[in-house]
């Protein structure tokens, strides 16, 4: 009883010691720090978007068309008099969604095929890479523009297409790491004791391939963006009335002979500064979870 209970005091200190150790180094890399920090404001954006945005991103009011910035519209308005400030805002919801969620999807799906197939070997090894090799023979832009032109443009259906695109880089990265753990004492103990194949996979090897699965995934959410808003851009992403990113660039690039510049360059701005933050977090996180660079520090 006494081992327990103190047992619950040293867990909590290894915890508080840990949160200590990751904000040191955090304040240790600025650049990480501040990338981190656009990502929670976009987060809180997207979750009070409506309480935020200052009109409703819908409403059209034709006497303020294709205004440029001013005090009332601060990022000025669209062709159809609408306040672009708040069609970003209300977009950042469907631009922080659907990369999380494709990125999420992926990373289930490839973590899960990557692992029994390098686990297992053989035959099923040999037929899961040469379908993955077959998916990064095209390009994964063209792969998702042909995808969402046979599924259709939806934001549903926008999520399945990324995570498509998504899942044969995790298979390839988890595949790698269990062909390296399961060589591992610890793996051949499970083995000794009589675990099922599924709990060593799951239980035993796959925790210890998360920390390249978190950097890859962190890098992964900048790409699917990047794809989503070319999708868009091309006609076959999100589309009207819903906001994002890339549809309202496509919009305003037709106004760029005109001299409305606005109409292009906030939103473009939104997916640089998103893209480049999630960027910037994934090497940071590469940089704390590997141990190598843990210990030249």
């Amino acid at each position: 009883m006494a081992d327990g209970a103190l047992s619950v005091p040293a867990a909590v200190d290894r915890s508080a010691a840990a949160r200590v150790r990751l904000w040191r180094r955090l304040r240790r890399n600025p650049v990480t720090l501040g990338a981190l920090c656009v990502i929670v404001v976009l987060l809180l954006v997207a979750l009070f978007a409506p309480w935020v945005a200052p009109f409703d991103p819908d409403a059209t009011d034709p006497a303020y068309a294709l205004m440029g910035p001013t005090w009332r519209n601060l990022l000025g308005t669209d062709v159809y008099g609408r306040d672009n400030l708040s069609r970003i805002i209300h977009a950042t919801r469907v631009d922080m969604l659907v990369p999380f969620a494709a990125t999420a999807i992926a990373l289930a799906i490839g973590a899960l095929v990557g692992a029994f197939a390098g686990y297992w070997g053989g035959w099923l090894d040999q037929i899961v890479m040469r379908m993955v090799e077959a998916m990064l023979a095209f390009p994964a832009l063209v792969l998702a523009m042909g995808l969402t032109a046979a599924l259709g443009n939806s934001i549903g259906n926008i999520v399945i297409v990324l995570a498509i695109t998504q899942v044969p880089t995790y298979v390839r990265l988890i595949r790698g790491e269990m062909l390296r753990v399961r060589e591992m004492e610890y793996a051949e103990a499970a083995r000794m004791i009589g675990n099922p194949t599924w709990r060593i996979v799951i239980v035993h090897l796959l925790p210890n391939c998360i920390p390249p699965l978190i950097v890859q995934a962190t890098l992964a959410m900048g790409f699917a963006l990047l794809t989503m808003a070319a999708l868009s851009f091309l006609g076959l992403g999100i589309r009207p009335p819903d906001s994002e990113w890339g549809e309202m660039t496509a919009e305003g690039a037709s106004q760029i002979v005109t001299g409305e510049w606005w109409l292009f360059l906030f939103p473009g701005l939104a997916i640089m500064i998103t893209v480049l933050a999630f960027n910037l977090v994934g090497d940071g996180l590469r940089d704390f979870l590997d141990p190598r660079m843990r210990g030249s520090r």
